[in-house]
């Protein structure tokens, strides 16, 4: 039977999206809890509205952190520094809401190889052959419409750029490969004086033939800021939260989710390690080439150390069986273990919070 032909869509969003500024400080705190304790355990909810962060969630640790003065470098970093506008760096108001993890929960997960998982929970990672990256073509594309977009902002390429914005991509697949970019959709925030024309003439003559390379053409059905404007925006317009776009941070939709999200866990959360060692697994099954495309499902039991549940699927691109024998035979699946592969004790997840967890080369689960 022929794969049939179809359209995928994908979104990403820049950093300066009110949810990814939460996810961003949250990222950031957490890293620096690891840069003084890499046992650091964390999990750091953010909210951002108004002229209001709030800071919430459970933190036990040896590091002493100034969150005040870091959520404000944080938000000076992304570009809101306007004091006109309620969310501006120096004018924010920080509220903390953090305690200590609960006891009943660390007794389960002491350090070493047969720490238990730091949660209950199933996780999902994926990887196609239809790009370099093993990612799926939309959710690429749509992110590096994104980090141009950005890009351009931070050097001073447009001037009328502001930090929030989303962007929006469809792909045309036909026997189950990628053939077309057949729409995109750019929402920038502008400053006042820009006029949607000349926003649009960016979009069409710049931002797209750089951002798309080759996957670019005329035919390509364009949509920017639908609305006529988009001068309002960010948490002082929109509230913000953290662990809202675990779509985006993934395989945009392309791939199932497990449900838990990513930024401000440690990685005893196997929401956080158990995903991105699954991405890592699943990566090398592609790579040995068992099949053209693997979705890895993981499930953890709180305070175990061992997987209570491995399945592949292969969408009919190679044989499960021999998928998850290779899985089980080359992988060790315990939190402990993946901690120690992937070295993911350090600082390193302020550079996972934009643009997507995958995909990215120099992050230790794409190597």
């Amino acid at each position: 039977m022929a794969a049939p032909t179809y359209t995928a869509t994908s979104e990403s969003v820049c950093e300066g999206h009110p949810d990814k500024v939460a996810d961003l400080i949250a990222d950031t705190i957490l890293d620096a809890l690891l840069a003084q304790d890499p046992a650091s355990r964390a999990a750091v909810e953010v909210l951002c509205k108004g002229n209001l962060v709030v800071l919430a969630g459970e933190v036990t640790t040896a590091a002493r952190v100034d969150y005040t003065q870091l959520v404000r470098e944080v938000v000076r970093q992304i570009g809101y520094t306007d004091p006109a506008e309620p969310f501006s760096a120096d004018g924010l108001h920080i509220l903390q809401a953090i305690s200590a993890q609960a006891v009943d929960i660390a007794r389960g997960i002491t350090d070493g190889p047969d720490q238990g998982a730091g949660d209950q929970g199933t996780v999902v990672g994926y990887a196609t052959a239809e790009t370099p990256e093993l990612m799926p073509l939309p959710i690429l594309l749509a992110h590096r419409l994104a980090r141009t977009l950005a890009d351009d902002r931070k050097a001073r390429l447009v001037p009328w750029l502001r930090p929030d914005g989303k962007t929006q991509l469809s792909v045309r697949y036909e026997g189950g490969e990628p053939v077309a970019v057949t729409g995109v959709l750019v929402s920038a925030q502008h400053y006042e004086e820009a006029s949607q024309e000349e926003i649009r003439s960016y979009v069409r003559d710049s931002l797209l033939p750089r951002a798309l390379g080759g996957w670019h053409h005329p035919g390509i059905r364009l949509q920017v800021n639908p609305t006529g404007r988009f001068a309002q925006g960010g948490p002082s317009a929109d509230c913000g939260l953290t662990g809202r776009k675990i779509i985006v941070d993934s395989y945009g939709g392309v791939a199932r989710h497990g449900g838990g999200a990513f930024s401000g866990k440690d990685p005893s959360k196997v929401d956080r390690s158990g995903a991105y060692f699954a991405r890592y697994a699943a990566r090398r099954a592609v790579q040995a080439g068992l099949a053209s495309r693997v979705e890895l499902h993981l499930s953890y039991a709180i305070g175990v150390a061992e997987p209570t549940g491995l399945r592949a699927d292969c969408f009919g691109t190679g044989d499960e069986r021999e998928v998850e024998a290779f899985l089980r035979e080359g992988f060790d699946f315990r939190p402990g273990a993946i901690i120690q592969r992937l070295g993911l004790s350090r600082p390193i997840y302020r550079a996972t919070t934009n643009y997507g967890h995958f995909g990215k080369a120099d992050l230790p689960w794409e190597q």
